[in-house]
């Protein structure tokens, strides 16, 4: 059966769809694990999302995907995302990177174990959880799988947690860069339901090179305030643009667009719409607004992170062509 390891990947589950003349009726779906419950499992098929109780699962397993990114692609991929969201303190153990800020969002305030730390694994580990230490924080690792499953396995020894999944998914910039379609409303970041047609016009987007008030304040809002080091983590990137969707001078949507990794990927964060202008094709405004930015400064593909538990949020990407490069767990230090 399937593990929480395995969202993220492709499966193939074959469910129970009835009993004909004494006999049991299967049906076979092959898809991205996107959640799994004690309850339910849901995949995004090429058909769209499907939810099957588990009570219907004959079987369930991982299935090799299309064309695995290569470990170099992982870590090029990471480390872009590192650069995208710039931690205030870093600090380096061989290659791995050390990040802290004021406990403001888990990827600024974790450990990054891509490469060689430069001394054995439990050793790298115990320096972690030091570092984290004098800073008076718990220890985060971000664990890049399948690539940082050996350091997974030495953290399950040790009694780490972990954070709900979350998938990194791309898509070529090509993709994402034209106008807005009228056949995609965009369903909230934090929404249950799939996105469903919405209206052919939506308002302009701007781009601006700093954070408004009031765009600093929806962000306060989505992650639980914007301290000093927020600030840094949003802003201190070479080449970023804050998207804002406005009508009558209120502000209504919002996203973050950086280019980094050499200048080939479009980072998109912080893609938020007010509750009462959802489900307008707003975030989806959002998004090609800044793509069309990104192909300008030279990038060439998109990519974002999102829980893989978010499944509205899940099923607007797929929509807009994004697919899962490969996932991450946070791991939790148990408390001392």
């Amino acid at each position: 059966m399937l593990r929480q390891q395995d969202v993220g990947h492709r499966i193939v589950v074959r469910r129970i769809v009835g009993i004909r003349e004494g006999r049991t009726l299967f049906s076979d779906a092959l898809g991205e694990l996107v959640e799994l419950s004690e309850t339910h499992i849901t995949l995004s098929t090429d058909a769209g999302p499907l939810r099957v109780p588990v009570a219907e699962v004959h079987r369930a397993k991982r299935v090799p995907p299309a064309r695995r990114p290569t470990a170099a692609a992982v870590v090029a991929l990471e480390l872009a995302a590192d650069e995208a969201w710039p931690a205030p303190v870093r600090g380096r153990l061989g290659d791995w990177r050390l990040r802290w800020a004021d406990g403001w969002t888990g990827r600024a305030n974790s450990a990054l174990p891509v490469g060689d730390p430069d001394r054995p694994l439990p050793a790298a580990l115990d320096a972690v959880q030091r570092w984290y230490a004098e800073r008076g924080g718990t220890a985060l690792v971000n664990t890049p799988l399948p690539l940082a499953a050996p350091v997974g396995a030495e953290l399950d020894a040790r009694g780490w947690t972990a954070r709900p999944p979350v998938l990194v998914q791309t898509v070529p910039l090509r993709a994402l860069a034209g106008p807005p379609d009228a056949g995609l409303a965009d369903t909230p970041p934090d929404a249950d339901t799939p996105p469903t047609a919405g209206p052919a016009g939506t308002p302009p987007v701007t781009l601006a090179d700093a954070p408004a008030d009031d765009w600093l304040a929806i962000a306060a809002g989505r992650k639980g305030g914007l301290p000093d080091a927020a600030r840094h983590v949003l802003t201190a990137v070479d080449r970023v643009r804050f998207a804002e969707l406005r009508i009558d001078g209120r502000l209504l949507a919002v996203g973050r667009g950086t280019v980094t990794g050499e200048g080939r990927w479009l980072g998109v964060s912080l893609l938020e719409v007010l509750p009462e202008a959802r489900r307008r094709g707003f975030a989806v405004a959002v998004v090609r607004a800044l793509a069309g930015w990104g192909a300008a400064e030279g990038a060439t593909r998109a990519f974002l992170q999102v829980e893989q538990s978010n499944t509205g949020a899940v099923e607007l990407y797929r929509r807009l062509g994004f697919t899962t490069h490969h996932t991450y767990l946070t791991r939790v230090a148990p408390a001392p």
